[in-house]
Formats: C-alpha cells, structure tokens, sequence
C-alpha cells in the first residue's frame, strides 16, 4: 500500500482574529479554540480550518485563489447561516447564481460564499459530493 499523505489542514488568511472568530463560528455552527496569538482552529470532520491572521508579522492578508469545499448534511440550514452574514457570492457559478442553493451541471446541489477578507468557499449537500470516481449525478433541487 502506498504511503499518500492525508491532508489534515487547511489555512485562510483572515484580517482580523476575532472576527473571524465570530465570522466561521456562526457560519460552521462551531467555536473552535484559539491556537498561540494569531490562530483559530475549527474541526471540520477529518481536516481542520485555520484561521490566520498574518497582521501579527506585519503582512496583510491574501486570500485563497480557490474554493473551499465544505460537505454539510443539512445545505439549507448552511445557507440560512450564510445568508444571515450576509456572504452569498453575487457571482454566476456555469449560468445559475452562486450564492443559491441548485444542482450544479456536475451533480452536486451547493452554493457558494465570500468570506469579509475575500476567501471564497462552497458548501455542498454531502448526499450529492462529486468525488471524480463516478459520473455526476443530477439529483432534484
């Protein structure tokens, strides 16, 4: 058996700690727990979200240049969280509105957000997950 390393975290660049804070753990349902000055972790099943604020070495923060993925049981409770924070992406994800929840043409029923410092995130119905193993599925909306 090969030795394929596992991903087990996964960062985003954050301007300001403590609203990050209170930014991820209303929109993962989520505390976390603060890590020395400058990071916020929160579990999210195997991998853990990291929050960083670079401001502590005087940088400003990027952010990521891609999606992350969430996989959730329940995408119209996310969505609910993430429309109350009012971060719905306002983008067109292959012709539909991202920031609503539909069937993408590759099967999975997602919807897409900005977090305050730019970093772009998906949440996606995990009964719907399109892992590149099978042909995509066109499940209802």
């Amino acid at each position: 058996m090969a030795d394929v390393p596992r991903l087990y975290r996964a960062s985003i660049q954050v301007g300001d700690l403590d609203e990050a804070t209170t930014f991820y753990s209303k929109l993962l349902g989520t505390k976390g727990r603060r890590i020395h000055g400058s990071r916020h972790y929160f579990d999210c099943g195997p991998v853990i979200l990291a929050a960083v604020d670079p401001s502590a070495d005087g940088s400003r923060p990027r952010p990521n240049a891609d999606h992350l993925y969430f996989a959730v049981r329940d995408v119209k409770k996310a969505h609910a969280r993430a429309r109350a924070l009012k971060c719905l992406s306002k983008e067109d994800v292959h012709g539909d509105p991202a920031g609503k929840v539909v069937v993408r043409p590759w099967g999975e029923r997602s919807f897409y957000a900005d977090d305050p410092w730019g970093n772009p995130l998906c949440f996606v119905d995990e009964k719907t997950l399109f892992l590149g193993r099978e042909p995509p599925r066109r499940p209802r909306a």
